[in-house]
């Protein structure tokens, strides 16, 4: 269960940084995003590796579930656009696909 709160904060981190950069370049934002966006990249690559996993490729394709997710959320909680249900539907598939591949080794080591 630990691991869904970690990627679920990766994601927000992930997220942000790429925001900043994001606000700097494309909306013409101040330079100064750039201090914030390197810092919760930064943050993101750190929470990223407290996942409990023997492989890293294994932890970072269970996270794109969970990304997803928390992409939607940020849409509907920063940018304040309203995700549709084929969205939802989506992410709910992604994310069954991210627990299959987080508890597959525990089932095979059955």
């Amino acid at each position: 269960m630990m691991n869904y709160v970690w990627f679920f904060l990766a994601a927000v981190f992930e997220i942000a940084g790429c925001y900043a950069f994001y606000m700097w370049l494309r909306l013409g934002k101040s330079g100064w995003w750039i201090a914030p966006a390197l810092l919760s990249l930064t943050l993101f690559g750190l929470l990223l590796t407290r996942v409990e996993a023997a492989y890293a490729g294994r932890a970072y394709a269970a996270y794109g579930g969970i990304y997803i997710v928390t992409s939607l959320l940020w849409l509907a909680v920063v940018e304040r656009a309203r995700p549709m249900g084929s969205d939802w539907l989506g992410a709910l598939l992604c994310v069954i696909g991210a627990t299959i591949i987080v508890i597959g080794p525990r089932l095979q080591n059955s």
